[in-house]
């Protein structure tokens, strides 16, 4: 069974997408994992990032700045609670707003099926997020970024 394409789902305080890519788990774990690689694709249409810290191990911080097309800069923290590489990431959102996001990469020969879950304080978190910063579209975004610029890597 193939996911199709773009299919978020909101349920109570939990917003989450599966894409089925054409690359690698361990390619795909690296571009997670690797702060020069992370950097190019994470985040909305027209996001930049700029890290500023990347301890990928339990308790570690991953601290960056989202650069928004209209100028916009958005700082981000997340500690990673769990990793079991080249599997599952968890991390926790420690900056406004509050959630827990799981990664979960399931290898399906040369493809992989990447699930990405965020679940947020509460439900009334969850649609304020999607009202004001279009968190819906956005995880939508960030997968199609992220498997284009695997697409890109493949392509070499």
């Amino acid at each position: 069974m193939t996911p199709v394409k773009d299919n978020n789902i909101i349920s109570g305080k939990e917003l989450s997408i599966s894409r089925l890519l054409s690359a690698p788990g361990e390619l795909v774990w690296e571009v997670w994992t690797q702060p020069g690689h992370i950097k190019n694709w994470w985040g909305p249409e027209g996001f930049k990032n700029t890290i500023t810290k990347m301890e990928v191990k339990p308790g570690g911080a991953w601290e960056f700045i989202m650069h928004g097309p209209d100028g916009t800069d958005y700082r981000n923290k997340h500690i990673y609670m769990e990793l079991v590489p080249p599997e599952k990431i968890v991390m926790q959102h420690i900056t406004a707003p509050k959630f827990i996001m799981t990664a979960i990469f399931e290898a399906r020969g040369n493809k992989t099926l990447v699930t990405l879950q965020s679940v947020f304080e509460s439900a009334a978190q969850l649609q304020e997020v999607i009202k004001v910063f279009k968190a819906d579209t956005g995880m939508k975004q960030h997968m199609d970024r992220m498997e284009k610029y695997l697409a890109a890597m493949l392509a070499e």
